[in-house]
């Protein structure tokens, strides 16, 4: 098949100095950074649905953007078409992985069996791609949120048909990632909440999200689906009361209901912007719970009140978010998967590849400032000194378990004169902003 991108090549290596916006100019994938690539550190993926099906349609205007593809009027072909593209341009920038849903690559038809032989065809020349290309599969999932069915929700339906129909799309996208060698398999819940309490049965929402998510986790050991199994918080996106809200509430979920051995957290920072949290808290939670399993990457927009979707340009948000990756020992075998559009204006082909390398780019300057962090100690031996009270004395007791209340007591009575130290938040944001300005 011709290719789809004649115009762009193959994306080089230029170096901070270069002006060139075809090339990178700090993600060189073969650089070692503490002994392990960049490719590696970073896993970066290319997803279907924004870099292929966006066309640049926000909630008050139709798409801008044509796509050579566009024209087809067979959706069966356009769907090899686009399929071909994902990994023309994957292969172009670099990336080692893309992911998907599987009504991206796809059509649906009338029948959940014609849906189900046009995804196999589709999956079918994935693979024969991977192949071709040495581009792997990071993770699958299903959109169980597009289709008017999903209107209440799927596992969380009022409908027991429509949580019969999700468990069906969920066996077929388990299926095709296990069959594409996917490293993960995520479950993006999208309406998996509430509007109003006063048509809500809550409990049975939960307990039957629940099931679904038991059942599939059996599913995955029945097929002998050795990949990681994930479920990212959906904030607002889009019922007003989400039950997979953040990953503090997705943890607890877990943990109730006997899943937290079996599924991880995939973190998306746009979604910890609506959740009002840092990028860095939702990493931070996930990873001192052993929970962090991957990581959409984009960034939102701070003045609006939806997901934006926006490439991750932000050095201090990248250079925060490689602070906990390499702290969790890295993502694999989860990854970055660029879950960004491109903006409503930007509508040349040469805009897919430009937004793609300002992302790249970023988080591989992200991870060099915060390997050098971490091996300077800059930040830990400051925290480390700041609760050292905990690793002697009373502290240590209390940390052992050997205080109690009674113990407490006395002990403050007889130390009531309280000193408190400076916490110095800014002088350690000077630090960051030093590392930050550091030239190599």
């Amino acid at each position: 098949m011709k290719e789809q991108f004649p115009d762009i090549p193959r994306i080089p290596y230029e170096g901070p100095k270069s002006d060139n916006p075809l090339a990178f100019k700090f993600y060189n994938p073969d650089e070692k950074v503490g002994g392990k690539t960049m490719r590696d550190h970073l896993r970066f993926s290319i997803a279907y649905w924004q870099a292929i099906n966006t066309g640049g349609s926000d909630p008050f205007g139709v798409d801008t953007m044509q796509r050579p593809w566009d024209t087809i009027q067979d959706p069966m072909e356009k769907a090899k078409v686009k399929a071909h593209a994902i990994f023309e341009m994957a292969d172009k920038l670099n990336a080692p992985f893309y992911c998907f849903h599987d009504r991206d690559v796809a059509p649906e038809a009338e029948t959940l069996a014609q849906t189900e032989r046009n995804f196999d065809e589709i999956v079918a020349l994935f693979k024969q791609l991977q192949k071709e290309y040495g581009v792997q599969l990071l993770w699958g999932t299903a959109n169980l949120f597009g289709h008017p069915r999903y209107l209440h929700g799927a596992a969380t339906s009022s409908n027991a048909d429509v949580f019969a129909y999700a468990a069906a799309q969920v066996k077929k996208a388990m299926d095709a990632t296990y069959e594409l060698s996917g490293s993960n398999y995520v479950f993006w819940g999208g309406r998996e909440g509430y509007y109003t309490l006063l048509n809500t049965d809550m409990k049975l929402e939960l307990d039957n999200m629940a099931r679904f998510l038991h059942m599939a986790v059996e599913y995955a050991k029945q097929i002998g689906f050795k990949g990681q199994l994930l479920i990212e918080p959906k904030p607002k996106e889009p019922t007003k009361h989400q039950y997979d809200f953040d990953a503090g509430n997705i943890h607890a979920f877990l943990r109730a209901n006997g899943l937290v051995d079996d599924i991880k957290i995939n973190v998306e920072t746009n979604h910890a912007t609506l959740a009002m949290h840092e990028m860095a808290h939702e990493l931070r939670y996930a990873r001192i719970h052993g929970l962090l399993g991957s990581v959409d990457a984009n960034q939102g927009d701070l003045l609006l009140g939806w997901d934006t979707d926006q490439f991750p340009v932000d050095i201090y948000m990248t250079t925060a978010a490689m602070l906990e990756i390499l702290q969790n020992g890295g993502l694999e075998p989860g990854g970055l998967n660029f879950d960004a559009k491109y903006r409503r204006s930007s509508i040349d082909i040469h805009d897919m590849f430009y937004s793609h390398i300002a992302g790249m780019d970023a988080f591989a300057r992200g991870l060099k400032i915060a390997h050098k962090m971490l091996e300077d100690r800059v930040l830990s031996d400051f925290v480390e000194e700041r609760y050292r009270s905990y690793s002697e004395g009373i502290g240590k007791q209390i940390v052992d378990g050997k205080a109690d209340f009674n113990s407490l007591a006395e002990y403050a009575h007889q130390h009531d004169q309280i000193r408190n130290v400076s916490g110095r938040q800014e002088m350690l944001e000077a630090i960051v902003n030093r590392y930050l300005t550091i030239t190599e």
